[in-house]
């Protein structure tokens, strides 16, 4: 067993010990190019460390709790979580960590590295896909650097490696990695080269920065491009960047800085110089046979090859979501830009659009008018919908980003301890509850108002009822959820707030002593001079925890005057098949109706009433994913359509294919919550968190498993369903 290779040993029959990364650096070296000094931890060190920490059963166990193609995105990431938090808390042991020592201390023990995945595999031709492994900057110290080799090791299994192994078919349970640690080379100017275009195929494409390629690489500083014919290497068009940042070595990794004013006005290279590096994608174009992607930097003058990668030409497929998936994953700058568009355009954007549709009269349209509203509705709700998916979904990225930065930092036995800390943020579903609560207060003060909404005559409470549930209406009565609206049945609505009237022994949600405690051990960790990104990055996290949820309410008030507009020509449809006199213009309406379904944006996939498929053996237990810890045992109240929603009870556990933020009113009454849908950070679980509710998400079959009344307990520590009377 050899846990390490220089690049002067490496041959070709190493490749599968060494990875593409590691082969590609020796083959360059061998060849007389300018590469920095380095080493390869061949793929039998991660094997003697996953194999002697057992740490390969417990990877075995988070992959195989659902089927991973049944897995949604945020269920993937979950698992890719969990996974690289036990390689975070898991050092080598012993004896590998003194070998592993032994190697590194002579070349890198004073010096500065980086530190990069080169899983086998990863950069071959008909498999490359950049981006899918960890690599690691300005490294320092041994122990640092065994840290990082861990980290890139746990990389193996991230969301983006699970799913781009997935969509190509390649065996998970064979996935290997080697590791480069490799010499730091603080270039004044860095870029990459693409031998050939990814657009243009008889072009070639130079893109450079000032300072460190990483801020390239993540997106975070904006390169320079040149354009050139592939052929000749004759520049065709140059597009300068807006040269504003730089990033810079740091005391511990980089930091990112202005550029300086005397290089914004100058692009990073001069001509000389990018044909230099043109010159060095041939060159190992034609080492390696095919075109090369390959990264670089200028040291005093002198063009140094940090890697190279096979470019793959073939354009992914429209079933292939590995290109959307990638986009989920946004950089700081991009995360704080999309901040400030959702909650200053969107938000406001869909509010007041909602808002205007809810002055129509549908009633006083003509039957043409109201077919042309349900078509226009339709589309505003297809084009939000496309929106919340381009903008929406991926500013979820700032609380994975924190829960990873975090995780490392603390390296908590509960990955996902991190949410503790990002909410009490003010969401609006809370808010909304928190209004219905009150409301609850005021029906709880005269015992009339319970007499009136027991015999169905809610219009006869007090005033300043009927007051306070004008308000709730009037902001969210028109809240679509996947079967209904809150605001469809007064009456329901006002006996399910009775429930609530009655006290509840449940915490509101809200900002806690431990939370305050989490806070300052976080910050703790950063200097002062690192204070205010931490900080920053914390807020941005509360803010994307929030607008996780918040983006759906508001998406969901346009989805209720879809659906209002839907109902009102259902009614008219209905009247008039009564007659058998219908006029053309209904006939027209007719159509749209039956034409114009809602799309949904969440939760799909439920099953209607009546297509129950049936169980010939329910198991006892069912297995999950933790979503909100605690333990709860009750009846099950199993939601499939409005009727359920609003004959919920006090103390029943939610058991539903979706929790959607537009019937989440109904949750400050659960004594725990079941979903088909997965994820740690999806709506119920986020809802569940805020009012310390044991919650389960990923439970396959959860509506068809369990029926309305069974006796079920949520376990929220391990993600486990047991149905029928028990003790854990």
């Amino acid at each position: 067993m050899k846990l390490a290779l220089s690049l002067h040993e490496i041959t070709q029959k190493d490749r599968p010990r060494v990875g593409g990364k590691g082969f590609a650096l020796a083959a360059m070296h061998q060849s007389g190019m300018a590469v920095p000094e380095a080493i390869c931890i061949s793929t039998e060190a991660y094997q003697e460390y996953v194999s002697s920490t057992g740490l390969m059963a417990q990877v075995h166990m988070e992959l195989f709790r659902k089927p991973f193609e049944e897995m949604r995105w945020e269920e993937i990431w979950d698992t890719a979580l969990r996974i690289r938090n036990l390689f975070a808390k898991t050092p080598m042991p012993g004896a590998l960590q003194q070998k592993m020592k032994a190697l590194l201390a002579p070349r890198f023990s004073k010096k500065p590295v980086s530190v990069r995945s080169s899983a086998p595999g990863e950069d071959a031709a008909k498999t490359s896909f950049a981006g899918l492994h960890e690599s690691f900057v300005n490294i320092q110290g041994l122990e640092s650097i065994l840290e990082h080799i861990r980290l890139v090791w746990a990389s193996l299994w991230s969301d983006r490696a699970l799913l781009y192994r997935q969509e190509l078919g390649l065996d998970v349970e064979k996935s290997t990695m080697a590791v480069v640690v490799q010499e730091m080379v603080f270039g004044e100017r860095s870029g990459v080269v693409f031998g050939m275009s990814p657009v243009q195929e008889k072009h070639s494409a130079v893109e450079a920065v000032y300072g460190l390629n990483q801020g390239l690489v993540d997106g975070t500083v904006e390169p320079d491009r040149w354009i050139l014919d592939r052929k000749s290497g004759k520049i065709v068009s140059h597009h300068p960047a807006r040269r504003e940042k730089i990033l810079v070595p740091g005391p511990k990794g980089v930091q990112l800085k202005a550029l300086p004013r005397k290089w914004r006005d100058r692009a990073p290279l001069i001509d000389e110089e990018v044909k230099e590096v043109y010159d060095l994608a041939m060159k190992a174009e034609s080492l390696f046979g095919s075109p090369q992607d390959a990264e670089w930097t200028y040291l005093k003058k002198k063009l140094h090859a940090l890697q190279a990668r096979p470019i793959t030409t073939r354009s992914p497929s429209s079933e292939d979501q590995r290109p959307w998936y990638l986009s989920l994953h946004r950089s700081f700058d991009n995360l704080r830009a999309l901040r400030t568009k959702i909650e200053k355009e969107l938000i406001p954007q869909m509010d007041k659009e909602a808002h205007e549709m809810s002055l129509v009269d549908l009633s006083k349209l003509s039957d043409s008018a109201l077919a042309q509203e349900v078509r226009r509705r339709s589309q505003r709700h297809k084009e939000w919908l496309e929106i919340y998916r381009r903008d929406c979904i991926p500013f979820a990225h700032g609380m994975r980003l924190f829960g990873k930065i975090y995780n490392d930092l603390m390296k908590p036995e509960d990955p996902f301890q991190f949410t503790a800390l990002l909410g009490g943020s003010g969401m609006v579903s809370v808010r909304r509850n928190q209004m219905l609560e009150h409301l609850a207060e005021l029906i709880g003060k005269d015992p009339s108002n319970k007499a009136c909404i027991l015999e169905g005559k809610g219009d006869d409470c007090r005033p300043e009822v009927k007051k306070a549930l004008k308000r709730v209406l009037d902001q969210f009565g028109d809240l679509a959820w996947e079967k209904g609206r809150m605001g469809e049945d007064r009456n329901r609505l006002l006996k399910l707030v009775l429930q609530m009237a009655s006290g509840s022994d449940r915490g509101k949600p809200g900002t806690t002593g431990d939370q305050e405690e989490l806070e300052h051990d976080f910050l703790s960790c950063f200097d002062e001079e690192q204070k205010p990104y931490a900080l920053e990055l914390l807020d941005l996290a509360r803010a994307s925890y929030r607008l996780r949820d918040d983006d759906n309410i508001y998406l969901g008030k346009i989805e209720g005057q879809f659906l209002a507009a839907l109902e009102e020509g259902r009614r008219r449809i209905e009247r008039r098949s009564l007659t058998q006199n219908k006029p053309r213009e209904i006939k027209d309406l007719l159509k749209v109706v039956q034409s114009e379904a809602p799309v949904h944006k969440a939760g799909s996939g439920a099953l209607q009433p009546g297509q129950r498929r049936a169980f010939s053996l329910k198991s006892r237990q069912i297995v999950g994913q933790p979503a909100g810890p605690g333990l709860a045992m009750g009846r099950a109240r199993v939601v499939l359509g409005s009727s359920d929603l609003f004959n919920f009870e006090k103390g029943e556990i939610l058991v539903c294919d979706a929790v959607d933020p537009g019937m989440t009113f109904v949750v400050p009454l659960a004594s725990g919550i079941v979903e088909r849908r997965g994820g740690m950070l999806i709506h119920g679980a986020i809802i569940a968190r805020e009012y310390g509710i044991p919650c389960v998400t990923g439970v396959p079959d959860a509506v068809n498993q369990i029926k309305t009344g069974d006796f079920i307990t949520v376990d929220g520590h391990l993600g486990i369903v047991i149905i029928g009377e028990a003790t854990l």
